[in-house]
Protein backbone atom coordinates (compact mmCIF):
# COMPACT_ATOMS: atom_id res chain seq x y z
CA UNK A 1 0.00 0.00 0.00
CA UNK A 2 0.87 3.61 0.56
CA UNK A 3 3.52 4.73 3.24
CA UNK A 4 1.55 7.29 4.61
CA UNK A 5 -0.48 6.80 7.47
CA UNK A 6 -3.60 8.70 5.77
CA UNK A 7 -5.22 8.72 2.31
CA UNK A 8 -7.38 12.03 1.18
CA UNK A 9 -10.94 10.57 0.37
CA UNK A 10 -10.01 10.96 -3.42
CA UNK A 11 -7.02 8.50 -3.26
CA UNK A 12 -8.96 6.27 -0.90
CA UNK A 13 -11.36 5.99 -3.24
CA UNK A 14 -8.74 5.11 -6.19
CA UNK A 15 -6.38 2.20 -3.75
CA UNK A 16 -9.72 0.64 -2.77
CA UNK A 17 -11.74 1.01 -6.03
CA UNK A 18 -14.86 2.20 -3.83
CA UNK A 19 -16.67 5.05 -4.96
CA UNK A 20 -16.05 8.57 -3.97
CA UNK A 21 -19.69 8.94 -2.34
CA UNK A 22 -19.58 5.65 -0.81
CA UNK A 23 -16.12 6.36 1.05
CA UNK A 24 -17.77 9.66 2.29
CA UNK A 25 -20.65 8.26 3.32
CA UNK A 26 -18.54 5.33 5.43
CA UNK A 27 -16.72 8.66 7.24
CA UNK A 28 -20.05 9.84 8.39
CA UNK A 29 -21.08 6.92 10.03
CA UNK A 30 -20.81 7.87 14.22
CA UNK A 31 -18.97 4.47 14.57
CA UNK A 32 -16.26 4.86 12.03
CA UNK A 33 -12.83 3.78 13.16
CA UNK A 34 -10.91 5.05 9.90
CA UNK A 35 -11.49 8.72 10.09
CA UNK A 36 -9.48 11.32 11.16
CA UNK A 37 -10.78 15.45 11.21
CA UNK A 38 -8.13 17.44 10.75
CA UNK A 39 -10.09 20.50 10.85
CA UNK A 40 -13.14 20.21 8.43
CA UNK A 41 -11.20 18.04 6.33
CA UNK A 42 -11.67 13.93 6.33
CA UNK A 43 -8.70 11.93 5.97
CA UNK A 44 -8.68 8.19 5.60
CA UNK A 45 -6.42 6.20 8.49
CA UNK A 46 -4.89 3.68 6.05
CA UNK A 47 -4.41 0.56 8.87
CA UNK A 48 -7.98 1.05 9.91
CA UNK A 49 -9.45 1.35 6.66
CA UNK A 50 -7.44 -1.95 5.21
CA UNK A 51 -8.78 -3.28 8.45
CA UNK A 52 -12.11 -2.53 7.72
CA UNK A 53 -12.30 -4.04 3.81
CA UNK A 54 -10.68 -7.06 4.94
CA UNK A 55 -13.45 -8.04 7.67
CA UNK A 56 -16.56 -6.86 5.49
CA UNK A 57 -18.08 -8.82 2.36
CA UNK A 58 -20.80 -6.09 1.52
CA UNK A 59 -19.66 -2.60 2.00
Amino acid sequence: MYLKMTLAIRKAAEYSNIGINKIDSMLKQPNCTFVLYVGTRKLVKCREFEEYIHTKLVI
